[in-house]
């Protein structure tokens, strides 16, 4: 049995992928987990990480130093990297791996690791992550490239969420890259049989401005009155969800719906027809989504509808489980929602259920198991 750390930036209780990580590794290993937030039910041993809120002065000081290229200085003088530090303190041992999750704690993993290899999940492609935003152009993804170039060589193992984004990183940086999709719990749901006169369509995540929901809300002027639409949308920014909620206000067809946790999300969606998911390419990593959501569909046996992103399209149309209209316009989208029948969505229904038991967490975790596996024999075989 091998001791590994796990660490991520993030709130650990409420991140399914480094959470799948777990759950994929702890019973063959002692599995030790550094993040935010309160201990999640399951987890023997667990690190909190304080996650402290920068004031003014602090955010200042940090764009200064990113603006001026102090890269170190910014990094190492961190809150939450700090925070980090404080609570590796509490280890009084070394790890045979550590496992970072995204390119902001691969230093960090790096130093804790020692002579340890470091497998970093980078989930999504850190330079470019936010490249829609002017600042994020002009500080953090200079930062995350220079980051990317000092540290990818020194991993030993790397992953991300879909092919479009390892791509680019062995391009860039000319690393090799696992693909391991975010793909859920499997789901033991039936197709339900979709109905005439009612075809209800469902989106469901967090509401960010630029993911553009807005423009699914606008679907609805160019559908009849067969269709339906409902938003789970977690609250993430107030004011947006706000200016969604007006524009939605002249279609009594839309709803917005509670957010459930995520694992009753496929079993509270089984009885929708459609999942909905249009999602211009603001930036590089929307171009190249794959999001939980989308394997989320399969699990609750719906047909799915989606704009031309690469990632999700090859899927839709190697699986024939749904609809990919030509250009991220909602009148598109509408168009090739309009000429299906019951029949077409029952059948899109049965491809995603035939999906799902192939893209689940299930499936995802052996590869994980059997991976790492490989990396710690390869480390022994060297040691010894």
């Amino acid at each position: 049995m091998a001791r590994l750390l796990l660490l991520s930036l993030s709130p650990i209780a409420s991140d399914p992928r480094v959470m799948r990580q777990y759950e994929a590794l702890e019973e063959a290993h002692e599995v030790h987990v550094m993040g935010f937030g309160a201990c999640p039910p399951g987890v023997r041993h667990f690190i909190p990480v304080d996650q402290p809120r920068a004031g003014p002065v602090v955010v200042l000081r940090n764009a200064l130093r990113l603006l001026f290229r102090r890269y170190d200085a910014y990094y190492w003088q961190h809150p939450q990297i700090r925070g980090l530090e404080r609570a590796a303190a509490q280890l009084p041992f070394r790890f045979d791996l550590v496992l970072a999750n995204d390119v902001m704690a691969l230093p960090i993993a790096l130093r804790l690791a020692g002579n340890a290899p470091v497998w970093l999940d980078a989930h999504e492609y850190a330079p470019r992550e936010f490249e829609d935003l002017w600042a994020w152009r002009m500080l953090l993804g200079p930062f995350f490239d220079a980051t990317c170039r000092d540290a990818l060589p020194r991993v030993a193992r790397m992953s991300t969420v879909c092919a479009g984004i390892a791509r680019e990183y062995e391009r860039c940086y000319g690393v090799p890259v696992s693909v391991m999709p975010n793909c859920p719990e499997p789901q033991a749901l039936p197709v339900q049989p979709t109905r005439a006169d009612r075809i209800r369509l469902i989106h469901h995540g967090a509401a960010i401005a630029s993911r553009k929901i807005e423009v699914m809300i606008d679907l609805m002027d160019h559908l009849d009155d067969r269709f339906s639409l409902d938003l789970m949308l977690m609250e993430q920014d107030p004011a947006y969800l706000a200016t969604l909620r007006q524009r939605a206000a002249r279609h009594a067809r839309i709803r917005f719906i509670p957010p459930v946790p995520m694992r009753d999300i496929a079993a509270h969606t089984n009885s929708y027809d459609v999942g909905l998911f249009l999602l211009p390419p603001t930036n590089f990593n929307y171009l190249h989504a794959l999001p939980n959501k989308f394997f989320e569909f399969m699990q609750a046996r719906l047909a799915i509808a989606i704009g031309p992103s690469p990632e999700m399209q090859a899927l839709v149309t190697e699986l024939g489980c749904g609809v990919v209209s030509r250009s991220f316009e909602a009148a598109d989208l509408a168009a090739h929602l309009s000429r299906l029948t019951p029949q077409d969505i029952d059948a899109m229904k049965r491809a995603s259920d035939a999906a799902s038991h192939r893209f689940n967490a299930a499936a995802t975790r052996q590869w994980l198991r059997d991976e790492v596996s490989s990396l710690l024999a390869c480390r022994s075989a060297t040691v010894h």
